[in-house]
């Protein structure tokens, strides 16, 4: 089977997904970063009543058409408390932000532009135009109004105003059932002591937090040996998890004891396609099990987190409903580069911000695919496409950002 470009193997395989259907309800302080299924009108009038924007007092602008005009004041009214009095012609209301507007007032003149005289009473110091510094009823929304839509991404913004709506807890999609299966008889968890040729598991635990960060809620299935029926059993175990992606961590290459991707074929998997024409990740393998997604990552740790950005992550945003995230940003290089084979390169790098804002790219010197403290210490992955020419430095490049480059 030829080795499937990057390109192609995510058009696939995004093709081919299909967004959650499930919706659940949720309370509001639970909500940030879910999607609406449904669109939220509002219970109420916001704000409820004609209100003060400022501190300051209630008049009539007939009684302040002159400059130096002189007022009584007859009462306060604060934000949960009105005016519950009357004030005739000549007389104002002490005002505070947010308070209701007496009945009698239609302007509101300014603390700052009012002197304030030994009796009590109000000295106007500018001319203040009527209607000035009110927030009439129902200026930011009215009851029944739509004001969120189905398909919008709950931020501190609209979980703001759902709030104000009234509304306590809100309708979204589910998010998305990631169930991750490790294999390998040379794994142990971490925290145990590893025998002789093993080593500590490590992947499943960036793959979980990729996934999860891209609105996933994720099943660990914990760490199956290289047995055929182990790896069947708990293949056929997660099909029962009501799960949307199955997620294999290695055993999807060609070796003796690569047993996955037959297991999975025993199993009912229908192959979409195998082997990637990029590096690190060329054993990725991606198919379907009925209703759900297979995705069967590289064993090498770095592979497997190249591997969840480039198609994981846009997979699970798919099923969840939210958009696609762009991790690609234009840069130079600040070394010179070799050219390159018939396979996409992703080279962990540095990046920094340059005092013009342009983004420079230095790749580590060593970049095995075993090498996790170089992954870590990347800020992101210099995209070197298959056949690029050698470039010297300072040449456009790629860069597929892991975090924000230090300036």
């Amino acid at each position: 089977m030829a080795l499937l470009p990057v390109a192609d193997a995510l058009e696939r395989l995004l093709s081919a997904a299909r967004p959650v259907e499930r919706t659940e309800t949720v309370a509001l302080h639970e909500a940030a970063g879910r999607v609406l299924a449904r669109d939220v009108a509002a219970r109420l009038t916001q704000p409820p009543f004609d209100n003060s924007a400022m501190d300051g007092y209630a008049v009539r602008h007939a009684d302040i058409a002159g400059l130096g005009s002189v007022l009584t004041v007859a009462g306060t009214s604060s934000a949960g408390h009105a005016f519950g009095g009357t004030a005739g012609p000549g007389e104002a209301v002490r005002i505070f932000t947010g308070a209701p507007l007496p009945a009698f007032a239609d302007t509101v003149l300014l603390q700052e532009d009012a002197e304030v005289l030994e009796d009590g009473r109000i000295r106007t110091t500018f001319l203040t135009p009527k209607g000035r510094h009110i927030r009439p009823r129902g200026q930011d929304f009215s009851e029944g109004e739509i004001v969120l839509k189905a398909g919008d991404v709950l931020d501190a913004g609209r979980l703001t105003v759902a709030a104000a709506m009234n509304h306590p807890d809100l309708t979204v999609y589910a998010r998305p059932r990631v169930a991750l299966l490790a294999t390998g008889d040379e794994l142990v968890r971490p925290g145990t002591p590893p025998g002789e040729s093993q080593i500590v598991a490590s992947n499943t635990y960036g793959v979980a937090a990729l996934a999860r960060e891209a609105g996933a809620e994720v099943i660990d299935l914990g760490i199956v040996a290289d047995d055929r029926e182990a790896i069947l059993a708990a293949v056929r175990e997660a099909l029962l998890r009501d799960i949307d992606v199955l997620v294999t961590l290695g055993g999807a290459s060609v070796g003796d004891f690569d047993l996955v991707r037959p297991v999975l074929g025993e199993a009912g998997m229908e192959l979409d396609f195998w082997r990637i024409a990029m590096r690190p990740g060329k054993p990725l393998m991606v198919g379907r099990l009925g209703d759900i997604r297979v995705v069967g990552l590289p064993g090498n740790p770095v592979s497997s987190l190249v591997c969840s950005l480039l198609f994981l992550e846009p997979l699970v945003r798919r099923l969840a409903h939210l958009p696609a995230r762009s991790r690609l940003c234009p840069a130079v290089t600040a070394v010179p580069l070799g050219e390159n084979d018939h396979r996409q390169d992703y080279v962990r790098a540095r990046v920094e911000r340059t005092a013009s804002g342009e983004l420079s790219v230095t790749p580590f010197d060593r970049q095995d695919s075993s090498m996790m403290k170089v992954f870590a210490a990347a800020e992101g992955l210099l995209v070197r496409p298959p056949g690029a020419p050698a470039v010297p430095a300072g040449s456009p490049c790629d860069v597929l950002l892991l975090r924000d480059p230090e300036a």
